[in-house]
């Protein structure tokens, strides 16, 4: 950041009083700026015994496989953000049944929530985001192909909570750091 968003002078990283962190703070009208981490939300879509995956159309990681996911806008909450992003990307209508995995993605300063989703029908397109969409069995998953650490996590979770007896998805916690995933999620 080089110049405030309020007053248009140049800002300078420094400690305020009464913090514990470096912020940028304009020299000429006082306006701390606070940076926090983007939430990105998406779904884990599954119908009958197969995932919903879609193949990236925008850079990072063009043609590489993804669940439908996104940035959160302002004014909506993370079960909206989740449920537009899937109608966006992969033109689907999705049912949430539950907040499945949530990744702190420090290094890019990212919060990924991805919500285990019932897909109720086959019907999926793409978009100007997605080059296309598939379902895909457990065996079909193109994992060499996927476009991020943290979709590959989520599927491998989900496979491996499905064979549990009975089936159980707990809710997971993950945090990763650059020396686990060196493939970050811009959009």
């Amino acid at each position: 950041m080089n110049y405030c968003s309020h007053c248009g002078s140049a800002v300078t990283l420094r400690l305020p009083e009464g913090d514990n962190r470096l912020r940028y703070t304009c020299q000429q009208c006082g306006r701390i700026h606070y940076q926090n981490p983007r939430i990105v939300a998406g779904c884990l879509p599954v119908h009958g015994d197969r995932v919903l995956l879609c193949r990236r159309a925008i850079e990072p990681r063009y043609g590489y496989w993804t669940l439908p996911a996104g940035y959160m806008e302002n004014g909506e909450s993370t079960e909206e953000a989740a449920l537009r992003e899937t109608l966006e990307e992969a033109r689907a209508k999705v049912e949430l049944r539950q907040l499945y995995t949530l990744t702190s993605i420090i290094h890019v300063n990212q919060v990924q929530l991805i919500y285990l989703a019932n897909l109720p029908h086959a019907e999926f397109g793409s978009s100007n985001e997605t080059l296309e969409s598939r379902l895909f069995s457990e065996d079909e998953i193109p994992w060499d192909e996927l476009a991020f650490t943290t979709i590959r996590n989520a599927l491998q979770y989900y496979f491996a909570d499905r064979k549990a007896s009975p089936p159980a998805f707990p809710l997971r916690h993950i945090a990763l750091s650059p020396d686990q995933d060196d493939l970050i999620l811009v959009k």
